[in-house]
């Protein structure tokens, strides 16, 4: 390395990769150390991570400014603005011609370097002066008008060409660009990378099914690389049999082609002339059949890009499979498209069409002329092939019913009976992967599927088939169908064939055996069918069939269990509203569900409405079992804790107690059910301030948890961090972090960085760092707790407005007064809305708000907050219990701040004691 060598990070945004190569290049090659995204990040790297390295080790960040640089959602803010913040060395280097106003103020008084307007060897010369600084000319200077040419002789289709913002390749037949595309940077990426993997005609074939955006790919990649080519040529090969015409045109316009020669000769004169050319693209689109299109691919120092439905390139072209738009890009595209469209109804849509960019174009069109996003929602559920035959979308050849209807049709054309009928069966399946070993378990009992059920080939040929015109995306071992294909198929089904199909998709649904609900180890089994079990559409197909009942109840137990309160209450609310008009309230089945109807009613926040569910299952099962009943047992311990939830904590130690001698006597000392029961008593003792009997009752329950369930068991984990709360409620907050740490990095592990058991534990760790005194780190744990709650539980879930009140806290440890301030007046709002005025929670806002509010010496609210606190307190917990002593010491220094002593000194008999650490923080 030289003493000039730098490291160089080249900041761009995506559409301007083609600058972004060539002026890696040139670093490059002038000696530097340049980090290139996409030539240096891999697959699966985070890239927030890669790009915090990379600007970190830096000697120098070249920022290519253009519009789309400064685009509001572009990562490149990020890139420029920590340079700047940190004091390093920006370069700017303008590729396109830029007003004032496009440059943001911060940026405004710097330097630039204008090279979009040179040629190579100026803009060249103009870039190594901007990262090198001028310098003086040794000699005579140039005439001003002398011309400057590029020097490069030596052809290197691996050396970048200077990008041109105006003109076209000389040889170009490709129609206009689409101004309305969007996303797809990573695909974009990926293509030019493949296709500058070798020196040799490289051909890459983009698949995927119709609708999905394969052609639009290739034309904004051979608009936005056009610089790079000499010859770019769009041949539409749909007709394998007719590529020898397009070749010809092409050959006609190199002049290559021979009037008196046959179109077959003139073709073959073509691919020898592309052998020894350098910088040329074909993009050969539409094409279906691979076997015939590979005698007509060309060699040479080329690029070949292919977009087909079909997957079969094996052997003839490097495939790559393209998917449907991300989220972000379903979002970008929707709210571009449709003035005035928020994120919420983006998402909405996005979800609704599956995120299949021409169901989105399509739907843009529609809502852009005057249709309700609410009625094309309804419309889409109850009329969806009508509704997407409507397409105005010019970029598109077909509407999406039309595609799928040629699709279907032209497989039916092709005689294969097996497949047809293979895609109407997972028509009225989910949207999600079908594993395959479902379809051949149940073989033998479908009725709609033609042929021999034991040809141990009939599965392998039908999808073969539905991959090849695309209706299917088919893996190893799993098919999917898109969800609008299933709506439009669904609709075109008779009402006879339905009721047979319904019959199939019971056989299927009821053959797959996913394992226990409540072990992790099943769960991703548990995923895949309850994917399918509660598709609206599959649901309401199947909630009545006998045979699948015990199926759904434990599918709502995984869900559960596996923390998907929002999708467990769905489909629980839907079963036992179903079972009871055709079971009974008091069936078996029926209170099993209403059961489970309670606990995701607990886990979606909504706490008063499961109290009086749970009220209910409880009476049911008393009366119609017995009180001694298991189930009867279950549904008392359900109700202990919707007590405690509801702020009701005598009454649910009552029935804690009464719960946990019962379980002792009828199931011992070490049933499961009992443990749990123990563990909830120790909870309620925790929450009526008895921390020392409760400390010793988690201890027990822990060891005997690790010896009937094993050290990794979800309940085995609950009581290890109940055990931990309960020495943080003691003070021993370094033996509790230990304990936190440890459980948090199990459950991350066993359950997932999402469960809302782990989002409890992190909350728990980040709680007691801050009770350490490590309030920074508390923060940033805390901030990733807020956004992971929010989208996990929802904005106003209980367990969101502890994640805000809790990052509150921190922040008044930070002395952010202010900010403490207005999040606890947020919590304090909501939890009066959601919770009730008197909720043991709503009072702990009130309280931390006080606290806050005293640092900022506004004692009168302070004092008034803190009455109402201890009002509360009175009622639900005591005179003696640790959070009302609190609050009345609290109130009293407070009201001897205002210089109301002798008020202060008759709340504490003249006592005065020094406030310890806080209160209110739900772990």
């Amino acid at each position: 390395m030289t003493d000039t060598t730098e490291r160089i990070f080249v900041s761009y945004a995506g559409p301007d990769r083609a600058w972004a190569e060539w002026v890696s290049w040139q670093l490059q090659q002038a000696g530097h150390q340049v980090e290139l995204d996409r030539w240096h990040w891999r697959t699966g790297d985070d890239f927030v991570q890669k790009m915090n390295l990379a600007l970190d080790k830096a000697d120098a960040v070249v920022a290519l400014f253009s519009r789309r640089y400064f685009a509001p959602t572009r990562w490149t803010r990020e890139e420029w603005s920590a340079t700047v913040a940190l004091r390093g060395r920006l370069v700017p280097v303008v590729i396109e011609l830029l007003a004032d106003h496009d440059i943001p103020p911060l940026l405004a008084g710097t330097l630039r370097t204008d090279v979009h307007s040179l040629d190579e060897t100026a803009a060249t010369a103009a870039l190594l002066e901007a990262v090198h600084g001028p310098v003086p000319p040794n000699g005579p200077v140039a005439f001003p008008g002398a011309a400057s040419a590029d020097t490069t002789t030596e052809p290197d289709i691996q050396r970048p060409r200077l990008p041109s913002s105006v003109g076209l390749p000389e040889v170009w037949n490709v129609r206009r660009r689409n101004p309305d595309f969007s996303g797809r940077e990573a695909v974009l990426g990926q293509l030019r990378n493949g296709l500058l993997s070798g020196h040799q005609a490289v051909v890459q074939a983009l698949h995927g099914m119709g609708g999905i955006g394969k052609t639009q790919i290739a034309l904004e990649y051979a608009h936005r690389f056009a610089s790079q080519y000499d010859l770019v040529w769009w041949v539409d090969a749909e007709r394998a049999d007719q590529l020898p015409v397009r070749y010809t045109e092409l050959a006609d316009r190199l002049g290559i082609a021979k009037s008196d020669a046959g179109s077959e000769s003139n073709a073959r004169a073509l691919l020898q002339h592309l052998r020894t050319r350098h910088r040329w693209l074909l993009i050969l689109d539409n094409a279906e059949h691979p076997d015939q299109i590979e005698a007509w691919l060309p060699e040479g120092p080329g690029h070949v890009l292919i977009t087909s439905r079909n997957p079969d390139w094996h052997g003839i072209a490097h495939r790559s499979d393209l998917d449907v738009f991300t989220r972000t890009d379903s979002l970008a595209y929707l709210k571009s498209r449709i003035s005035g469209m928020t994120t919420e109804h983006a998402d909405l849509l996005a979800q609704d069409l599956g995120d299949l960019p021409l169901a989105l174009a399509q739907a843009a069109g529609v809502l852009g002329s005057g249709m309700t996003l609410d009625r094309y929602r309804q419309l889409l559920g109850t009329n969806t092939a009508r509704l997407l035959q409507e397409s105005d979308v010019r970029d598109y050849p077909a509407s999406l019913a039309a595609t799928v209807n040629i699709a279907v049709a032209r497989l039916g054309e092709d005689g294969h009976p097996t497949a047809a009928a293979l895609l109407r069966l997972g028509a009225f399946l989910g949207p999600e992967p079908i594993p395959s070993a479902w379809l051949e378990a149940s073989r033998s009992r479908l009725a709609s599927i033609p042929g021999d059920p034991d040809d141990p080939m009939w599965l392998r040929n039908a999808l073969q088939s539905l991959g090849r015109f695309g209706l299917a995306r088919t893996d190893y071992d799993t098919f999917q169908i898109h969800r609008l294909t299933q709506a439009i198929l669904r609709t075109q089904t008779s009402p006879d064939l339905v009721a047979v199909i319904h019959d199939d998709v019971t056989a299927v649904l009821a053959a797959v055996k996913p394992g226990d609900p409540r072990s992790p180890a099943d769960w991703p089994a548990w995923a895949s069918l309850t994917a399918h079990l509660t598709a609206p559409h599959v649901t309401i197909a199947i909630v009545d069939r006998p045979e699948l009942r015990p199926t759904l109840v434990e599918a709502t137990h995984f869900l559960i269990r596996s923390g998907l309160p929002r999708t467990a209450h769905g489909l629980s609310t839907a079963l036992h509203q179903s079972w009871c008009a055709e079971l009974g309230p008091d069936h078996p089945d029926t209170l099993t569900c209403a059961q489970y109807v309670g606990h995701a009613t607990v886990d979606v926040g909504d706490f008063n409405k499961a109290h009086s569910f749970i009220e209910d299952t409880f009476l049911r099962r008393r009366r119609v079992l017995g009180a001694d009943h298991p189930d009867t047992l279950h549904s008392a311990n359900d109700l202990a804790v919707a007590l405690t939830y509801i702020g009701e904590y005598v009454e649910a130690r009552r029935m804690d107690e009464d719960v946990l001698e019962r379980r002792r006597r009828v199931l011992g000392e070490d049933h499961p059910d009992t443990l749990t029961s123990a563990d909830n008593l120790a909870g309620s003792l925790r929450d009526l301030g008895e921390y020392v009997e409760a400390r010793r009752m988690q201890e027990d329950v822990l060891e005997r948890r690790r010896h009937v369930l094993g050290e990794d068991h979800p309940d085995t984990l609950t009581s290890a961090g109940n055990l931990a709360n309960a020495l943080r409620d003691l003070g021993e907050y370094v033996e509790a972090r230990r304990m936190e740490e440890e459980v948090l990095e199990r459950r991350r592990r066993v359950l997932g960085e999402d469960h809302p058991d782990t989002l409890a534990s992190a909350s728990n760790l980040a709680g007691t760092l801050c009770d350490l005194g490590e309030y920074v780190e508390a923060r940033r744990m805390q901030e990733d707790l807020l956004t992971r709650h929010r989208r996990v539980l929802g904005e106003d879930h209980p367990d969101t407005l502890t994640a805000v009140n809790n990052l509150a806290i921190t922040l008044h440890g930070l002395k952010d007064y202010p900010e403490a301030r207005r999040m606890k007046e947020h919590v304090l709002v909501r939890r009066r809305r959601i919770l009730g005025e008197g909720h043991p929670y709503t009072l702990s806002a009130a309280n931390n708000l006080a606290v806050t509010l005293h640092a900022l010496r506004q004692y009168p609210v302070v004092v008034d907050l803190l009455k109402e606190v201890r009002v509360g307190y009175l009622r639900l917990l005591g005179v003696k219990h640790p959070k009302t002593e609190r609050v009345t010491q609290s109130l009293a220094t407070a009201l001897t701040a205002m210089g109301r002593t002798h008020e202060a000194q008759q709340l504490t008999g003249g006592k005065s004691k020094k406030r310890k650490g806080r209160f209110g923080r739900k772990r």
